[in-house]
């Protein structure tokens, strides 16, 4: 064969393929291009706009009373009856032991949620079949619409007044959260190591155990310090109903305007959350690293 002719057979050099090292190392690096916007996606945008836009056209705004010199008088007015807040001895300890029942019922019950979630996730990620997946969805969809106020108002007339209302309250709200939550990362978990296991003979609980949990226990473990953060905050309100706790405190002493004795129960929840959030970050970042 002539030179002309090799010359026509070989291959004709081109401009590198994007991704590739030759392209990388001459520059010739490209993005894939953009995804395009589909009509559904621009519906539900405009939708939702023309849902705020009507939101804010639908609600009374009183802003011009609510900046008007008379309630930023009375504002500051009721505002200067929580300074100073009550430091004395007795008082402290009260909060102190309000705040360690607090604490108390959001870890209790968000640890009754995290077992009772897992194993309510089970049969809802699909693993005994559909009409089993559904019918607990549903469970869990009914537990966390219900919200903690609600479920401690329903709980004191069986439990009583106290924190045992609170911490069964929180229990109920968080399963299905939490449930709901696990169901979902283990229906997203890769299926491939499990099945290979069980293709080698292993029995399904054990291939569950060493393959599937362990790549779903990390983010049940952020979702369940989450939850936590989330649970300290509401069971510093569930007093409000009579579930014990900082909320108790701040509604007794709110009630009978005792304002410095409430900026104290105030400052306690403050502390309280600021303290859980950054353990929480803490045990994420170890997780994690």
């Amino acid at each position: 064969m002539s030179k002309a002719g090799e010359a026509r057979n070989a291959p004709q050099a081109g401009p590198p393929r994007a991704g590739t090292p030759e392209a990388v190392r001459d520059g010739a690096q490209t993005l894939p291009p953009a995804p395009a916007l589909r009509w559904s996606t621009v519906c539900l945008l405009l939708g939702l706009l023309l849902l705020i836009v009507a939101s804010f056209a639908g609600l009374p705004w009183k802003l011009r009373d609510f900046f008007s010199a008379d309630a930023v008088r009375t504002t500051v007015e009721f505002l200067r009856g929580f300074a100073p807040p009550d430091l004395s001895s007795g008082f402290l300890r009260k909060t102190a032991f309000a705040t360690l029942e607090t604490l108390s019922m959001s870890a209790l019950g968000t640890a009754i949620a995290a077992v009772l979630g897992m194993f309510l996730a089970l049969p809802a990620s699909g693993r005994f079949g559909n009409p089993a997946r559904a019918a607990v969805r549903s469970i869990l969809n009914v537990q966390r619409a219900i919200p903690e106020l609600v479920w401690a108002s329903i709980l004191l007339i069986t439990a009583g007044l106290g924190p045992f209302a609170g911490t069964l309250a929180l229990a109920a709200h968080t399963t299905g959260v939490l449930g709901r939550l696990f169901a979902d990362a283990l229906e997203n978990g890769s299926p491939l190591p499990e099945a290979a296991l069980r293709n080698n003979g292993v029995q399904p609980m054990a291939a569950f155990l060493y393959a599937t949990l362990p790549q779903t226990v990390p983010q049940m473990l952020s979702y369940t310090l989450y939850r936590w953060e989330n649970n300290i905050r509401a069971a510093a309100i569930l007093g409000v109903v009579g579930a014990g706790g900082l909320g108790q405190m701040l509604k007794y002493h709110l009630s009978l305007f005792q304002m410095q004795q409430a900026a104290t129960v105030i400052l306690a929840m403050l502390l309280l959350v600021a303290g859980v959030d950054a353990v929480s970050f803490w045990m994420r970042r170890v997780m994690t690293g």
